[in-house]
């Protein structure tokens, strides 16, 4: 009898197998795991107003209307009109006159095909049909139960052809359960079997729930047992103990240091300096509120490593933010960072910065100070992945904007390390995380969160600016920026794309929430066209600098020591400042095409300002009606500043395979598992897993889940995860 592993062929015949592999199911596996997309109630009809063309689809309606008539002498024509009552669709089919007499008026049945267009109306050529029995239900054994599944198909495998394999599969299976029977006992689950039962062939809505609970928590409980093993895996490393030395940088630092630390602060140093004392490498994430100082926390850390004799380094997505980084780094440390320098302190290390755009005499100064030891920090952007970057004693890695690496890069950098000695990691982002996905995407990881901000800053009021239904409002927004700046602030203009010559793509990817709406009727606006506008024309006389990735890296820089140092009123830019510009006295942002961006996204922007004590205000600018979507992720962000809070509401609006990055890999493995649905079985699946993997770490015990684990491992999934 075939288990999960066995070919599909083995059951179905080397033609049904053929025909499977197209929806990549080649093993008995696969096609169990190929869950239906929805169910019908026998006697519900389905809603003909939801299809959409291009769509392959079964649905189940009642015939309504049947006319033949001859085209010409060698082609005649069927139209069946179908209804559920509500809507009709017209099936086309060609010379098959008998479907005349197939279909009796008021009859129901299931057809399956594409859906296309006639002289703008939906319809389906040639379907395939199956005529339904009122007395007994389906004709034959496909569809026997009270609750017809309906399966994700295409042109050349309909539901129909999947659910007569997987009958045929179902009536021969053997598989050994994955779960000892004590879990699922204690958890109150049902056996594997029952479960592909329960939602493959259903006898009531509680079987279907039963089943989905099931299969749900063997999802949960795979990804967190893969986690769970990688956390062993690399507590298992060997690393070096970094500890501050009494009368070192940390403490000289701490006594500079011209405001208080948060509890939060403090609380999160005092954990990494623990793990950094450890001899095996601390894998951590900091995740922290716009704004919370998580720079701070990583400095002082980093000077922890430098006080024991090794190097950190500090990996950031780009130049703009190693750049920023480079220049706070090194005013926070002042003196300390001035080695060798006149009016260096005593104890001062150096910080050096390596990107891809440096002149060579500077490049080959920074690889020399990284490859000598001279320099105790050392930040950079993917320049410091390139082979010939060498370190003398790399202890420490900080990735800030994690989700922007993928895991070979930080592996990259991982390598650099001493012998064979891991150096420690903290992977940071401004984004917070709802639990579901910290648990998940980033379950190898411990977490740290800084959810508090620094005493001082002022709060940002926000607004939604509906210029379509407030025309006024469009010389109000470029009053307020100039009341700002007669205040003597300065002021954002964030744009969703550059413009010009170029394709219309955004300066960095735009939230994958968030796409424009349906009925956008212009591009997206540009900083190439605004710029020039408003320099003419709203806010003329004042001066306006613009600030997007298509500039050089020396552009870049000029313009934002220059907004830095105040001699720019108002920046003009796309997203290229949405994470780590940091411009105490900026108090205004416009965002325009607002509703182009993510709930994510917007509150990001929205942290470059209300960085200093003076009140700071955020406009939210779109020309969309007042029922549209996109009204609505605008709202949220308007209502409330906490981005935790907006996280989890990005969440319930987001479609699972973007968050666990279909984009990169194809589509989301989690087939049941839904992060927005089911936290309470993502966090019984980590306790479980993390008490399975402490009792045997390798899963020698449980020969079935380790093979799962293995199947995960052994694809691009497990990579993916962690780039989502």
């Amino acid at each position: 009898m075939p288990g999960l592993e066995a070919p599909l062929r083995t059951v179905v015949g080397g033609a049904t197998a053929r025909a499977l592999a197209e929806l990549e199911l080649h093993t008995v596996g696969d096609l169990l795991r190929h869950y239906p997309r929805r169910y019908v109630q026998r006697g519900e009809l389905t809603k003909l107003s939801d299809l959409e063309e291009g769509e392959h689809v079964t649905v189940y309606a009642r015939i309504a209307d049947v006319k033949t008539r001859k085209i010409r002498h060698n082609l005649t024509k069927t139209d069946v009109r179908i209804t559920d009552d509500t809507e009709s669709l017209t099936l086309t089919f060609f010379n098959q006159a008998w479907r005349g007499k197939q279909f009796d008026l008021g009859s129901k049945a299931f057809f399956a095909g594409k859906v296309g267009s006639f002289k703008g109306k939906l319809q389906l050529t040639h379907p395939e049909v199956h005529v339904v029995d009122e007395e007994s239900g389906p004709t034959g054994d496909d569809f026997a139960g009270a609750i017809l599944p309906i399966y994700p198909a295409t042109s050349k495998v309909t539901t129909f052809t999947i659910q007569r394999s997987i009958r045929l599969v179902l009536d021969t299976l053997d598989i050994d359960d994955p779960l000892p029977a004590k879990l699922r006992l204690r958890l109150g689950l049902v056996g594997l079997k029952d479960a592909l039962e329960g939602v493959h062939r259903p006898k009531g809505i509680a079987d279907k729930d039963l089943a989905r609970a099931r299969l749900a928590f063997d999802e949960a409980l795979v990804l967190q047992l893969t986690m769970a093993m990688r956390r062993a895996a690399t507590a298992a490393l060997p690393a070096t103990p970094r500890i501050a030395r009494p009368g070192g940088l940390l403490e000289a630092f701490d006594a500079r240091l011209p405001f208080e630390l948060t509890k939060g602060q403090r609380a999160v140093g005092e954990v990494l300096i623990e793990e950094l004392a450890l001899d095996h490498p601390m894998h951590r994430l900091l995740q922290g509120e716009v704004g919370s100082g998580k720079t701070v926390v990583a400095l002082r850390a980093m000077l922890t490593v430098v006080d024991s004799g090794g190097q950190a380094a500090l990996l950031a997505p780009t130049e703009v933010l190693a750049q920023q980084h480079f220049r706070s780094i090194c005013a926070m440390l002042g003196p300390l960072a001035l080695k060798g320098q006149l009016g260096g302190a005593d104890d001062a290390t150096t910080v050096t910065l390596l990107t891809g755009s440096m002149p060579q005499s500077a490049r080959r100064k920074a690889l020399l100070d990284a490859a000598s030891g001279a320099a105790g920090i050392v930040i950079g952007t993917h320049a410091l992945l390139q082979e010939h970057v060498q370190f003398a004693d790399l202890g420490f890695v900080v990735v800030d904007e994690q989700h922007r690496f993928g895991v070979e890069q930080r592996d990259a950098l991982r390598a650099k390390a001493r012998d064979d000695r891991r150096p420690h990691v903290l992977v940071m982002t401004a984004t917070p995380i709802p639990r579901t996905v910290a648990m998940t995407v980033y379950g190898d990881l411990e977490v740290s969160t800084l959810d508090e901000l620094p005493k001082g800053r002022a709060p940002i009021k926000t607004f939604v600016a509906p210029v379509i239904e407030k025309p006024s409002w469009q010389e109000r927004i470029w009053a307020r920026v100039r009341e700002e700046v007669a205040a003597g602030h300065q002021a954002y203009v964030v744009c969703p794309r550059i413009g010009g010559d170029e394709p219309d793509e955004p300066d960095e990817p735009l939230d994958d929430t968030d796409e424009p709406e349906e009925d956008a009727k212009r591009p997206p606006l540009a900083v190439l066209d605004v710029a020039p506008q408003l320099v003419e024309h709203e806010l003329a006389g004042l001066r306006v600098e613009m600030l997007h990735g298509r500039m050089t890296p020396d552009a870049k820089d000029a313009v934002m020591r220059a907004f830095v140092a105040g001699e720019v009123d108002v920046l003009v830019a796309t997203t290229v400042v949405e994470v780590g510009v940091d411009v105490p006295n900026a108090t205004a942002m416009v965002i325009l095409d607002a509703d182009r961006f993510g709930i994510s996204q917007l509150h990001q922007l929205r942290g470059r300002v209300g960085r200093g004590e003076a009140a700071s205000l955020c406009l939210l600018v779109t020309e969309t009606g007042p029922y549209a979507p996109a009204r609505d992720r605008l709202a949220a962000v308007a209502a409330t500043s906490d981005g935790f809070e907006l996280s989890e509401l990005d969440l319930e609006q987001r479609r699972e395979g973007q968050i666990l990055g279909e984009q990169q890999h194809g589509r989301s493995d989690l087939k049941v598992l839904s992060l927005r649905r089911d936290r309470e079985v993502i966090e019984r699946a980590r306790t479980e897993a993390a008490a399975l993997v402490a009792d045997d770490p390798e899963l020698r015990g449980y020969p079935v889940l380790a093979h799962e684990v293995q199947r995960l491992m052994a694809t691009d999934k497990a990579e993916f995860l962690e780039k989502a």
